[in-house]
């Protein structure tokens, strides 16, 4: 009775999925939704959000069956084997974690940057990715618990601010700016939408934590459900204050920071400073927390046999050469991107490992006891949502479509060259064996 005391709740299991969804991805995206879809942005959130709810039924039952730390990488292992597709898709994951972490970086240094005098912003910006980046990593060596522990706080503190944000600017909402006249095209929409649908992603960080969970049948259906359905909400009621109080001119003109910039007219400057520290907490603790699980990602992967053997290596126990690896990467990709590519990559990458994680549990509904047409249509979503995006992206700016097909193929080779070289590496110990053993050339 003790030992079932100390598992999660329902409460818990509901705020890992909510503040996993709400990082740094509604800070980072949300001008670049009013770019793209305008007037429409609350339709666009409330879009994306559908599909991350189709997606929330794969992962409940796989949880329920397969409970356990490995989530999605377990769950395409189980339903797939441990094959190049598999292991293509892992590392896949991998690699969209560490544009995320580079969407989250690039967003911190952006609100952190409109607090210089504009001519100063460019520089600052890159100084402040690269110091979130490497103060974090460098706080993973020292002392990761005692930031785990005060993750709780800041989650709650950036949700009670966004809330605050929702209360006050509903009140002077201009719904004309919201009107279908002042909407884009439907694919226009549709694509805007599955562009910022990274911000849903981390709901499946309930996954994760399956295995910890009190009575997990009953609770982790309406954990998922009810994190997702309450991030959905509060979106589109984020998007709806946000357009509503500014013109869609000044929040594109104010697209990296567009939410402090939202809250001027009805807060005032307290209201821009006070979504700004809590843009910069966020997305620092977002930072923390992805990297942190990206490194074990990694480290997962490699205990699969998915990746070389020398990411399962620990120190101080933690997986170090998969912790430098992913903040290298970040640091390159943050740096160097712009936040259009940067988000395009990372919706392309969860919308791709969505796919699998649906198709997965369509391939086991027998052991999950799913529905199976439910996860058939959640994968149909997802790569319809896919399509529309690649699309648009390729209508309005080609070589970002150049840029995704690079991460794809970087996944592929990674994969596909580590099997390759592990073979050969068998072959070598095998012939060296056979030399070595009595009576070889006799």
């Amino acid at each position: 009775m003790q030992q079932d005391e100390k598992k999660l709740g329902f409460w818990p299991v509901v705020a890992i999925g909510i503040g996993g969804m709400v990082g740094g991805g509604i800070f980072a995206v949300l001008g670049l939704s009013v770019q793209i879809t305008r007037g429409a942005a609350p339709m666009a959130f409330f879009v994306a959000g559908l599909v991350a709810l189709a997606t929330a039924y794969a992962y409940t039952r796989l949880s329920v069956t397969f409970p356990g730390q490995g989530g999605t990488v377990t769950f395409l292992d189980q339903a797939f084997g441990s094959g190049l597709f598999t292991g293509t898709a892992n590392v896949l994951l991998w690699i969209s974690y560490i544009v995320m972490l580079s969407l989250y970086a690039y967003a911190f240094g952006s609100y952190g940057a409109a607090l210089f005098p504009p001519e100063a912003r460019w520089v600052w910006k890159h100084v402040l990715i690269s110091a979130a980046i490497l103060g974090v990593t460098g706080l993973n060596f020292l002392n990761v618990e005692a930031i785990g522990r005060a993750e709780t706080w800041i989650v709650a503190a950036k949700i009670a601010i966004l809330l605050f944000f929702i209360g006050v600017g509903a009140w002077t909402i201009d719904g004309s700016r919201m009107d279908v006249g002042q909407w884009p095209p439907t694919g226009a929409i549709l694509a805007g939408a599955m562009i910022i649908f990274l911000a849903y992603e981390g709901f499946e960080l309930i996954a994760n934590t399956a295995g910890d969970v009190r009575a997990p049948k009953r609770t982790l259906p309406r954990a998922y459900y009810s994190a997702v359905g309450f991030v959905i909400l509060l979106y589109v009621m984020v998007a709806a204050v946000t357009i509503g109080n500014l013109p869609v001119a000044q929040i594109v003109n104010a697209q990296d920071y567009a939410l402090a910039e939202a809250a001027r007219p009805f807060l005032g400057s307290f209201g821009y400073l006070l979504i700004t520290v809590a843009a910069l907490l966020s997305t620092l603790s977002a930072i923390n927390a992805t990297l942190y699980g990206a490194a074990r990602l990694s480290y997962t992967i490699a205990k699969d046999g998915e990746l070389p053997e020398v990411l399962e290596r620990k120190l101080w126990n933690r997986p170090v050469e998969g912790l430098l690896i992913t903040s290298g990467a970040t640091l390159l990709v943050a740096n160097l991107f712009d936040l259009s590519s940067i988000s395009t990559m990372g919706s392309a990458g969860f919308l791709l490992i969505f796919a699998a994680v649906n198709a997965a549990n369509a391939h086991l509904a027998s052991k999950t006891g799913s529905r199976c047409w439910i996860s058939v249509v959640g994968s149909l979503l997802c790569l319809g949502a896919l399509s529309s995006l690649i699309l648009y992206t390729w209508q309005h700016r080609p070589s970002h479509v150049w840029v995704l097909a690079a991460m794809l193929a970087l996944a592929f080779a990674v994969e596909g060259g580590y099997r390759l070289w592990r073979r050969g590496d068998l072959m070598l110990r095998e012939r060296s064996v056979e030399s070595a053993s009595p009576g070889a050339g006799e």
